[in-house]
């Protein structure tokens, strides 16, 4: 039996919360060595009874930062029905919900999480118990404190907009002003164009799966979307994105050993290739 829209778009959120909670164990592990030994263990290593993060670490089950950030978006998309009876994107209420979800008081607030933390102290010991606050939503905290009207952090460049885009995208697939939102919802934390225009690819191939089910053709209709004049929410990054895609596509048959990190930087920045050689990911960011 085909699928419905609807249960695409609710597939694409329940898949994507699970996912990140499969995952989460492993989250963070960058030493290739101790990976490639975690993986012999488990070949199939989907919810891990034990973590392995360096960084911190979380009962299995749990969200990452990045699943944490979607729960706060699906939550506040569904407050706004249930209040306005309108399935519409409000960026206050968001910033305010992702303020008290990771901000004071909060499971997030511990002092290695601390956006004020002095970092010319001892280094922490990791990994911590509990979650991790991480670059963006640091600088987010920093910009809701000092008040500022644009709150996203425009240095950082992880993926954040990609792993929170499932409810944003489940809610206004098909619509014209489907990117414009996405847009607007990674903004909040990360205002930077390089998150962003890789987000809005993104976006655009979760659109198609939602609105055409599965799809071996979904790169080719996103790679003419983004090489049209007149496309929506064009980004001056979108020629470098397309680029990027084209790599991607070209080494999809090859496994994961053999990519990182020789094709792709061994990095938690899927926009990498943007920041300079010496730029490097810290246990802070």
């Amino acid at each position: 039996m085909a699928m419905s829209l609807a249960d695409r778009a609710l597939g694409a959120i329940i898949g994507s919360a699970v996912a990140d909670a499969a995952a989460q164990p492993l989250h963070w592990v960058y030493d290739l060595d101790k990976l490639d030994g975690f993986l012999n263990e488990a070949p199939t290593p989907e919810f891990r009874p034990k973590s392995a993060n360096p960084f911190y670490r979380r009962d299995t089950g749990n969200q990452s930062c990045y699943g944490d950030q979607a729960f706060v978006l699906l939550e506040s998309l569904v407050a706004q029905y249930a209040t306005f009876l309108t399935n519409c994107l409000n960026v206050n209420d968001l910033r305010k919900r992702t303020y008290n979800f990771f901000g004071p008081r909060s499971e997030y607030d511990t002092p290695v999480n601390d956006p004020y933390r002095d970092r010319s102290g001892p280094r922490p010991q990791l990994p911590i118990e509990g979650p991790w606050r991480h670059g963006s939503i640091k600088s987010f905290m920093k910009n809701m404190d000092a008040g500022k009207e644009e709150t996203g952090c425009e240095t950082d460049f992880q993926p954040d907009g990609i792993a929170k885009l499932a409810p944003i995208v489940a809610l206004y697939a098909g619509k014209p002003d489907m990117l414009e939102k996405v847009e607007e919802a990674v903004r909040v934390t990360q205002n930077n164009d390089a998150c962003v225009a890789e987000t809005l690819a993104a976006a655009r191939i979760l659109e198609h799966f939602i609105l055409n089910g599965p799809d071996e053709k979904v790169l080719d209709s996103v790679l003419d979307q983004l090489t049209d004049p007149n496309r929506k929410q064009p980004q001056d990054l979108d020629k470098a994105v397309v680029g990027h895609i084209y790599q991607v596509r070209e080494n999809l048959s090859k496994a994961h050993q053999d990519l990182i990190p020789s094709v792709f930087p061994n990095s938690c920045g899927q926009f990498a290739w943007f920041v300079p050689s010496g730029a490097a990911w810290s246990s802070d960011g």
